[in-house]
């Protein structure tokens, strides 16, 4: 299967991309340090997801590993709001909302390989 195909992984880029563009406009105290953390953060999801359809093996741990990620970045991004970091509203609800969209993607997801897993499927 090719991980590009799939829509969390488009989201997950799309979120990448936004939150760059996001970073730019960002007040120079905020850009690198704060900045730096989310967009660190949204490469780490994006190599994630990359890694749990590529290694069969350990996908329920990295899919796991993908929703902490994405919990963590709902809460670096909330700080960036409160610190105002944002250049609007509106670009803080864009990220905001691609956010929480990949967080119930990620949220089925480990949902579902965990019911793939062996020991529940006797259940």
């Amino acid at each position: 299967m090719d991980y590009k195909q799939l829509p969390i992984w488009r989201k997950a880029n799309l979120m990448l991309v936004t939150i760059e563009q996001a970073v730019l406009h960002f007040p120079r105290y905020h850009k690198y340090t704060l900045g730096s953390e989310l967009r660190q953060k949204a490469m780490r999801i994006c190599q994630c997801i990359h890694r749990a359809v590529t290694r069969r093996s350990s996908k329920t741990k990295l899919v796991q590993q993908l929703s902490e990620l994405i919990d963590d970045l709902k809460c670096q991004v909330q700080l960036a709001k409160e610190l105002h970091a944002f250049k609007s509203f509106s670009q803080f609800q864009s990220v905001v909302e691609l956010v929480v969209g990949l967080g119930k993607q990620a949220g089925g997801w480990l949902k579902q390989t965990r019911a793939e897993l062996p020991l529940n499927k006797g259940r």
